[in-house]
């Protein structure tokens, strides 16, 4: 490790864990949990850093070493797909989401809880 990332480690730590908000942690939790059972499955790991991942989907099962089908995406734009404020196409067109993978498309999961 360098210096200078041996100095900033604390600080880094720091962030992560202000950045882990309770509420959303248990939001974030509940819409991945919705999503494996929508989309059961290993096929698609789905990242929302810092909060929580899961795979699921049909398809190959992943078992080890980086997933041939990754999506990640931030805890906002996670909860705005899983409450249908926002398509998968418009939140990919603006890089909100980083998809890699002939399975990394969420669409037929979509969205798995209205917006009242």
């Amino acid at each position: 490790m360098s210096c200078v990332m041996h100095i900033l480690q604390p600080s880094l730590d720091c962030l992560v864990e202000l950045m882990r908000d309770p509420q959303i942690l248990e939001d974030v939790k509940e819409m991945l949990e919705l999503l494996k059972l929508k989309a059961p499955g290993r096929a698609i790991e789905v990242r929302v850093p810092p909060y929580a991942a899961v795979q699921c989907g049909d398809g190959p099962t992943h078992t080890r070493g980086t997933p041939a089908n990754v999506v990640e995406m931030n805890a906002t734009t996670w909860l705005a797909l899983a409450s249908g404020e926002i398509l998968w196409a418009d939140a990919m067109h603006s890089g909100a989401i980083n998809a890699s993978g002939v399975r990394a498309d969420l669409t037929p999961y979509l969205p798995l809880r209205i917006h009242v």
